[in-house]
């Protein structure tokens, strides 16, 4: 294996959340910041919090005592002994049912949901069939309701308990709004789905591109928790990137950055799902090895018409030596190398993570795959970005979802006076 390619594993860390401090979020109370503190770590002395917090034992007395009396905290007995005492400390947690929080992952073949508690534990999770076509909004909203039923009728809560829906889909989505601006589940453009999540049901929603849940999940439950700057790239329906910059989801000015699926790598070249053509994505996701297979497959006898089976059919003669359908992912891997590579040019990331469902296929990082993404990329001076790969399951989407509703809900629950500098 390449020195620049990992192989990560499921994160087992207690507690949820980014466990490095970010010194730009000054604007939040330092009651948020102690809250936080407690729940990335699952447990924490309150002589944890002063020092890592650098405040006083009054202020965390204080601040810690109203939590206690909000419901947000409680104290439990610490693992660890006091030194030099036989007693053990008393810690603090999160009290798991002072809220819940929804995330769905709205995709093509299968939406998932997932149900957490106030401190991210998972609760119960389901799944409802999707179409694989654009539809009108009312039906995809439609959709996302019979999946929140399902859920809430296998975890046994009622709406009344949830603060809060994350929803994640494909697509240029403007979070601040809630409007999604395109996507291909959708038949038409700029359709507010916060609006019509609101006509069902009476929980704030937020919503983001499904990319950006999936770094979520990187940076709140994963591998990322400890890493201050790093990228998520997926290749799956479609091609989707989220970059995490000082310890935070980076969005753009307007809250639509990120697109690396809609870059362009090749004027007038294959065309793309959004209407225009050359984009990475017309090269890599789902939609375009199929259509390459269509041709390279034409006379093979057991060329299916199921996208799925016919990728699955691909990749098997690709391995077993057939020169198409070899040069087919060869090609894929190469353009793959590109956009890698005008990410590190332009982010400077220590790492990437590729995932999505079509990192079972080895081409897309293989050794030349890295090498060229190396070569592309000026590295007088800069210290070598790794790619790992990260084969989390269906499930993590969603939660990254959730955690992006979870966000929400201790903003505006737990944030208050903001901490004097």
């Amino acid at each position: 294996m390449s020195d620049t390619l990992l192989t990560l594993q499921n994160d087992t860390t207690e507690g949820c959340g980014p466990l490095l401090r970010n010194t730009r979020t000054a604007g939040r109370s330092l009651r948020q910041e102690i809250f936080e503190f407690v729940r990335a770590r699952g447990q924490a002395a309150r002589t944890d919090v002063t020092q890592a917090l650098n405040i006083s034992a009054g202020s965390a007395t204080t601040l810690t005592a109203d939590l206690i009396a909000s419901g947000f905290l409680r104290e439990v007995e610490h693992s660890t002994r006091e030194s030099g005492r036989g007693r053990p400390r008393v810690a603090l947690e999160v009290v798991p049912e002072a809220g819940f929080v929804i995330g769905v992952k709205l995709a093509f073949k299968r939406h998932i949901a997932v149900l957490l508690d106030f401190a991210g534990n998972l609760i119960a999770d389901a799944d409802f069939p999707s179409s694989d076509v654009g539809r009108p909004i009312e039906n995809l909203v439609d959709e996302i309701e019979k999946i929140i039923i399902k859920l809430l009728k296998i975890s046994g809560k009622n709406q009344s308990s949830v603060k809060a829906v994350g929803i994640g889909l494909p697509g240029i989505i403007d979070h601040n709004s809630g409007v999604v601006v395109w996507s291909s589940m959708l038949q038409t453009r700029d359709e507010d789905i916060g609006a019509a999540f609101a006509m069902r049901f009476n929980i704030p929603m937020v919503l983001d591109n499904d990319a950006n849940m999936l770094t979520l999940a990187e940076l709140w439950f994963g591998q990322g928790r400890a890493k201050a700057n790093f990228a998520v790239v997926t290749i799956e329906s479609g091609v989707g990137m989220g970059l995490v910059l000082n310890n935070e989801l980076y969005r753009g000015g307007h809250g639509m950055g990120l697109e690396l699926g809609h870059t362009k790598v090749q004027l007038d070249g294959a065309l793309c799902r959004c209407g225009q053509r050359g984009c990475l994505e017309a090269y890599l996701a789902d939609y375009a090895l199929t259509r390459e297979a269509a041709t390279a497959l034409d006379h093979y006898p057991k060329m299916s018409k199921n996208p799925q089976a016919t990728l699955e059919t691909l990749y098997q003669q690709a391995k077993s030596g057939h020169k198409v359908a070899e040069t087919i992912f060869r090609r894929a891997g190469r353009y793959l190398s590109l956009g890698l590579s005008n990410v590190v040019q332009l982010f400077d990331p220590a790492l990437i993570i590729l995932s999505g469902e079509r990192m079972q296929y080895d081409y897309l990082y293989a050794e030349t795959v890295l090498e060229e993404m190396k070569k592309m990329t000026l590295n007088e001076g800069r210290k070598p970005c790794k790619v790992a790969i990260h084969a989390w399951g269906n499930l993590v989407w969603a939660r990254g979802a959730a955690a992006l509703a979870l966000s929400s809900v201790t903003d505006t629950l737990i944030g208050g006076e903001a901490r004097n500098s």
